[in-house]
């Protein structure tokens, strides 16, 4: 079976956001996972000291064989160091994962597929 990680930002971490409806939406993408027969989990960061150690806990889990980053992450050009240093840890942690991108959190199962 094949595997794969959706590296987010916390939507709980959003202000102004319905942290708990986005967390709807990505708990049924991470079920159409297994319905793709893929392994499937979440790593959720926000943006201070905890995120490293939280995506590096993730990426250890398991070998992934792709690790799919979201928007949040990428879209925020405030967030650009913070990006950087999410794709670094990714790229050190888990060098065997292909690295995808979705357009939202609804495509993160298509993101996948393309590199599995």
């Amino acid at each position: 079976m094949s595997s794969a990680l959706v590296v987010g930002y916390d939507p709980q971490a959003i202000p102004g956001v319905d942290g708990e409806a986005l967390r709807a939406a990505l708990d049924a993408e991470l079920a159409r996972f297994g319905e793709h027969g893929i392994d499937a989990d979440v790593a959720l960061v926000v943006y201070d000291a905890s995120a490293e150690s939280a995506l590096v806990a993730a990426l250890a889990r398991q070998p992934w064989d792709v690790v799919v980053v979201g928007g949040g992450l990428r879209k925020n050009e405030e967030l650009l160091p913070f990006f950087e240093r999410i794709m670094n840890l990714i790229h050190r942690h888990a060098p065997q994962a292909s690295i995808a991108f979705n357009t939202g959190i609804g495509d993160s199962v298509e993101a996948a597929q393309r590199w599995l």
